[in-house]
């Protein structure tokens, strides 16, 4: 069966790789960091992101949730990107956290109500550049077009795929998953082979 593919996004892998931050200048030099928990910070990658980018106007976004929610940290992160006038999205954690830039990003590129977006009612016509620092292997999200994003008032659940939310940049370093727990790291395990046999079948 014939098809074409395309990954635009560039990768960074290896330990140590993170020297290559700084081009996020390629960009600009408003950056909102998104982040969840406290384990970015346990682990020194907090620290470092902000010393290698000492020289960049930096807003930020914590306290993603797994299976990010839409009236929480979508609609706050796409009022600071509007307000802020933000040039890149650097997303630092797993899954969520990027699934939750991914949607920030689109809204803040456009007028109305990012929902609107990511049901499918309105087109997706641009989107902010994201950054992203994966700390956990687990759904594939660093290298695809899309993100799951949950809005509890409705009881939604929504996929949101469009191919201006590539990833322009993903760092993977395999030393930022060492302190994932065995629970986390066997969920992980489980989503990526759940992923492999969807796009599969």
């Amino acid at each position: 069966q014939a098809f074409t593919y395309h990954i635009p996004t560039k990768i960074h892998f290896g330990k140590g790789q993170l020297v290559h931050l700084t081009e996020l200048s390629e960009s600009g030099h408003s950056v909102l960091l998104v982040y969840g928990g406290g384990s970015i910070k346990r682990i020194g990658l907090y620290d470092r992101v902000k010393e290698l980018l000492k020289d960049f106007e930096i807003f930020e976004l914590g306290g993603i949730e797994p299976n990010p929610k839409y009236s929480t940290s979508v609609v706050e992160g796409v009022r600071i990107c509007k307000e802020q006038q933000i040039d890149v999205i650097l997303s630092v954690g797993g899954g969520s956290v990027l699934d939750c830039s991914k949607a920030i990003a689109g809204g803040a590129k456009y007028d109305g109500e990012t929902w609107d977006l990511i049901i499918g009612k309105a087109p997706t016509l641009a989107a902010l550049p994201i950054v992203d620092i994966l700390t956990l292997a687990a759904t594939g999200s660093e290298y695809d077009a899309g993100g799951v994003i949950s809005r509890t008032e409705t009881n939604d659940k929504v996929a949101y795929i469009d191919p201006h939310l590539f990833p322009a940049c993903s760092f993977l370093d395999p030393t930022y998953t060492f302190t994932v727990n065995a629970k986390h790291t066997a969920a992980g395990v489980a989503d990526a082979i759940n992923h492999v046999m969807e796009q599969y079948f």
